[in-house]
């Protein structure tokens, strides 16, 4: 199975809407977008996940196919920071394609001169816990009800992983920019 990370394109607008029917649990990833339609995740790639100097997306792809999305943002070359986030379908889970994804973007990052990234996962998502620390992130705090989805209020661990850090021993990604 050859499993790469490369720029997202328009023409992937049909995985990324079928991603957001097969997987209604994304629907907080993409926030407040309507991807309704293939029209509409078109737009969705065109303005929120091309590569700028701020914000990096890459399309995880299974088969040259578009399973997910690991990236950057709030990418501050002054303090070498910058948050990191994935998600893939339910059908690509559980086969550690997220961890690799988080951990190539990671060791990119690093050598691209940033020194500190970091995360933070509902308390209540175990599997999105254990990507983050196979990927080598440390745990480092509990925001208390962070985040809303709907009415509800979840609890959020932060964490984060330095440069100086011990890489995971993990199969790096091939990743195209």
């Amino acid at each position: 199975m050859t499993v790469e990370l490369r720029p997202w394109t328009l023409e992937d607008a049909p995985a990324l809407w079928a991603a957001s029917r097969q997987s209604p649990d994304l629907e907080s990833q993409f926030g407040s977008a309507d991807l309704a339609t293939v029209d509409q995740a078109r737009d969705y790639i065109g303005t929120q996940l091309p590569l700028t100097v701020s914000r990096r997306n890459w399309a995880i792809t299974i088969e040259g196919v578009a399973a997910g999305n690991v990236g950057l943002s709030a990418i501050d070359r002054h303090h070498g920071t910058a948050w990191t986030y994935y998600w893939l379908t339910s059908a690509a889970r559980g086969r550690g394609y997220a961890v690799r994804a988080l951990a190539t973007i990671a060791a990119a990052a690093f050598e691209d001169g940033l020194f500190r990234l970091e995360l933070g996962h509902r308390v209540n998502n175990p599997a999105s816990c254990k990507v983050a620390t196979g990927a080598g992130f440390v745990p480092e705090g509990l925001e208390r009800q962070k985040l809303l989805y709907g009415t509800e209020r979840f609890d959020v661990e932060t964490n984060a992983r330095l440069r100086t850090d011990l890489s995971p021993n993990l199969k790096m990604l091939a990743l195209s920019r």
